[in-house]
């Protein structure tokens, strides 16, 4: 999946998810079964199609005259109306690029090119815009999830988004430390080590673009610089270590 391509959403298959809301490193979950339409189908003759005879319009028209219950036996309640969901959230505009995604298919691309899964991907980034001066709006978060996130089709508990934020924060010092380590211990020429940061930067603008954050000129010039701040105390870091070992070597 690159910047420019759309990825369409069947009618008839929802995605198989690979991370589940169970509060768990797991990804055995998967989403719930499509609702099936409940209103018996019928043929020419008006009989459904477990053999029943359906009502006539006349029949119905006869019922509700008589003050009888419209509602039928398995037909499912009428979906949520949009004033039932809080407006904030109503007014939530990122990932508006990703509509029509299958969360497999984002979940496969992040695998590809990072440590997180697109159920650590989204929550992180929810946490972060839902932080309040007393914490973060978790139970918001899981009961919305769906109407934030368009890859995202079932609701999750308080705990579930705790646990997805506090494993997107693992592994994001574990990623950390482990370019440290691989930037420090002389694995990596400058000039390699001056490609991966520019394909990890392009990753991480990519994803930015796609939550719908407006990168300026200014923030990204400010963000590569602090990265070539770092890169320039790690080799510098790198360097003394070197020295020191020949020193070593030598005694």
């Amino acid at each position: 999946m690159d910047g420019n391509e759309t990825v369409d959403r069947s009618e008839s298959e929802r995605p198989e998810r690979s991370d589940g809301p169970a509060g768990t490193d797991d990804d055995s979950s998967a989403d719930d079964d499509d609702a099936t339409d409940a209103t018996p189908a019928t043929n020419g003759a008006g009989i459904s199609s477990d053999g029943d005879e359906a009502p006539a319009d006349g029949d119905e028209r006869a019922s509700a005259a008589s003050g009888g219950d419209a509602s039928m036996p398995g037909v499912p309640d009428p979906e949520p109306q949009e004033d039932d969901v809080p407006e904030d959230v109503q007014k939530y505009a990122r990932f508006t690029k990703m509509d029509g995604a299958q969360y497999d298919r984002v979940n496969e691309f992040l695998r590809d090119r990072t440590y997180i899964t697109a159920r650590e991907w989204a929550i992180a980034r929810l946490c972060s815009d839902f932080r309040t001066e007393t914490g973060v709006e978790m139970t918001k978060i899981g009961e919305n999830l769906p109407d934030l996130v368009p890859f995202m089709t079932d609701t999750y508990s308080p705990q579930a988004v705790n646990q997805a934020r506090s494993s997107f924060e693992d592994k994001v010092r574990t990623a950390g430390a482990t370019f440290l380590y691989g930037a420090m211990c002389d694995f990596f020429t400058a000039e390699e080590l001056d490609d991966v940061m520019y394909e990890a930067t392009e990753v991480a603008k990519f994803l930015l673009e796609v939550e719908g954050v407006d990168l300026s000129v200014e923030d990204e010039l400010e963000a590569e610089e602090r990265i070539s701040s770092v890169m320039r105390e790690v080799r510098e870091a790198s360097e003394e270590l070197r020295a020191e070992d020949i020193a070593e070597s030598e005694d």
